[in-house]
């Protein structure tokens, strides 16, 4: 059995004597007569039942010197809220002879009686319980189901008549003390020990059946309250299953886009690294034949410089051999640097070509990690589906415990019903209630066993419930890492879009140097064209060369040789300024003055 509340004893006995004590009154009132004075004994046990019910679960108020207890102040409330009531209060504060609250508070109960109004004034307390709150406990008599009913036994007082003198009584010092002998013994029953004893043992049945039905009462509270938390865990856990679904789908289609992306993503790397080899094969080829065409030019070089050694004098041999010989070096640096820039082209191209793989080894690492996730999002589901069949597995046991409280409550009913009965008839029938008690342990014990049932049930449900929370939380982190790779992704795409800019610069690069290796090769026929003309031409030596043809000043740094290829007179830069642009070249030619043709620049120490 469970514990017993002392305060719920309490309101039981307060409500048993009240009853005894209202019973008492009316039956003697109903004897003696109709009328009943200040003096009457059972008149005067009722005021201090009363007192005792108003003072249960009062709150403690503080004064300024001492602590306040009094039923005073929820009895002052009653004017305002019942208008027909201002009559009594204003009379109970204009005795002259009351000094305290209690002295106050006794009168009031004394002139709602003489009034017959004492059941209306007090109902009307009762149902404001946010008032009431002020000056009494949560537990007390008149904050439950007790005080109202007895309310409901004081509207029985309405038959007697009571002449009462409330002036000359002192009030204040009254002392309230229940006086129990009236109520166990009476004058005929006086020397009658087993009926008597009889009597108590009823009255201890009665007591025990009403403490049962009130355990049965809080059990079926409890219950409700379980059935109330458990649906709440279902609808949250039903709240909680959509979200996922949600997150679910929304995975999902994440799933596909990156899907989509990667592969619009591999399909514009392969483009690329195609194009890049035919502009690479297409570069090697125009190496390839520049170098062809350098070989050829330099062999048809040596040839000429050949036949003309023969033919020219020892001087003239060795002028021509030294601008060769500078024109040989000059070139080989051009194949050297040309060289070296085809050699970093190609280093750059490996380098892309790393970064390439370096790409291609993420995608393919990423489409791991999409298996993977897809992998998950099935057991996910799997989880799911579980969660749903533990759901509908909460929801039958959660009817199979509503079934039991509609059982509980019916049997609860049937009790009351009982109860009545064993009130009207106690006396007579105490063999029937032995064989009721009897069934009523029965029916507990089953109670007892579907209790313990239902606590199992309710661990196994928590352990369930706990289980399914650590399952969504794991969830929640596989979805927090599927949006890190997401955001891995994102970064990713950014590099690649780096690599995409630098490509597009070394390209730019690339066009840069074939614009420059098409200018070499037109300087390179302009120096053929040059070659071609200074066949046949004979030049001054530079010792013999001191005067300009022209203004017949001396060479020095500020004035600079100038040589023809036609005609073989030399002229200084001040008299040379005669310029005409070339197609092949982009800045213009300085001309010769007589002739026409284009002069070659000479310095002082026959370095061309």
């Amino acid at each position: 059995l469970a514990v017993k509340d002392p305060t719920a004893v309490e309101r039981a006995n307060l409500l048993n004597m009240a009853k005894l004590s209202i019973k008492g009154l009316i039956e003697s009132a109903l004897s003696f007569g109709r009328t009943l004075d200040s003096d009457y004994p059972p008149l005067q046990q009722f005021f201090v039942v009363m007192e005792h019910c108003l003072k249960h679960g009062l709150k403690v108020r503080k004064s300024f010197l001492s602590y306040n207890k009094t039923i005073w102040g929820p009895l002052e409330l009653v004017e305002k809220l019942y208008p027909e009531a201002e009559e009594i209060a204003a009379s109970v504060r204009d005795l002259p002879g009351l000094k305290t609250p209690l002295g106050r508070a006794r009168a009031w109960l004394r002139l709602a009686l003489m009034q017959k109004k004492m059941a209306d004034y007090l109902r009307c307390l009762i149902i404001q319980r946010d008032l009431l709150s002020e000056f009494y406990e949560y537990h007390a008599l008149m904050m439950e189901e007790e005080g109202a009913v007895i309310v409901g036994l004081l509207v029985g007082l309405n038959v007697i008549d009571a002449n009462l003198c409330v002036k000359g009584e002192d009030l204040d010092s009254q002392v309230g003390v229940i006086d129990f002998s009236v109520y166990l013994k009476s004058d005929d029953d006086i020397g009658g020990k087993e009926r008597n004893v009889q009597i108590a043992a009823i009255l201890d049945q009665k007591n025990y059946v009403e403490e049962l039905n009130r355990q049965l009462n809080s059990t079926v509270s409890s219950l409700h309250a379980r059935v109330d938390s458990l649906e709440k865990s279902n609808t949250k856990l039903i709240e909680e299953l959509a979200i996922a679904k949600n997150n679910i789908i929304k995975l999902q289609e994440e799933n596909h886009q990156l899907r989509s992306e990667n592969t619009l993503i591999l399909m514009k790397t392969q483009h690329h690294l195609e194009a890049t080899k035919v502009d690479v094969e297409a570069e090697l080829q125009t190496y390839k034949h520049s170098r062809q065409g350098l070989d050829e030019m330099y062999n048809e070089a040596r040839r000429q410089l050949r036949e003309e050694a023969q033919l020219r004098q020892a001087s003239d041999m060795e002028n021509e051999l030294v601008v060769q010989v500078s024109m040989k070096h000059e070139i080989e640096l051009a194949m050297k640097l040309l060289e070296k820039d085809i050699h970093e082209k190609q280093d750059t191209l490996i380098g892309l070509r790393q970064q390439l793989d370096e790409v291609k080894a993420i995608n393919v690492e990423m489409y791991q990690k999409l298996q993977v996730s897809e992998d998950a999002m099935k057991e996910k589901n799997e989880i799911i589906s579980r969660l749903e069949d533990k759901t509908n597995q909460i929801n039958a046991t959660m009817k199979q415990l509503e079934q039991r409280l509609q059982q509980a409550e019916k049997a609860q009913m049937e009790a009351e019903a009982e109860d009545e009965k064993l009130k009207q008839e106690y006396v007579n029938k105490s063999e029937s209630l032995q064989n009721e008690f009897s069934q009523k342990e029965k029916q507990l014990l089953q109670l007892e066993t579907d209790l313990k049932i239902e606590k199992e049930w309710r661990q196994t449900l928590e352990d369930d419930l706990q289980k399914e929370k650590e399952t969504v939380s794991h969830l929640r982190t596989e979805t927090q890492e599927i949006v890190n790779l997401k955001k891995e992704f994102l970064k990713l795409q950014e590099k690649n879009k780096q690599l995409k800019s630098i490509c597009e610069d070394q390209e730019a690069a690339l066009q840069e140097l074939a614009s420059k290796l098409s200018e070499s090769k037109l300087k390179i026929e302009d120096i053929k064209e040059a070659n071609k003309a200074l066949q046949g031409q004979v030049w001054l030596k530079d010792k013999e060369a001191t005067h300009c043809k022209l203004c017949e000043k001396e060479f020095s740094l500020s004035k600079r040789k100038h040589h023809c290829r036609n005609c073989g007179e030399i002229f200084c830069n001040a008299c040379s300024d005669n310029e005409l642009p070339l197609p092949s070249s982009p800045k213009p030619v300085r001309v010769c003055d007589s002739c026409h043709a284009i002069l070659i620049q000479r310095c002082s120490s026959n370095v061309p």
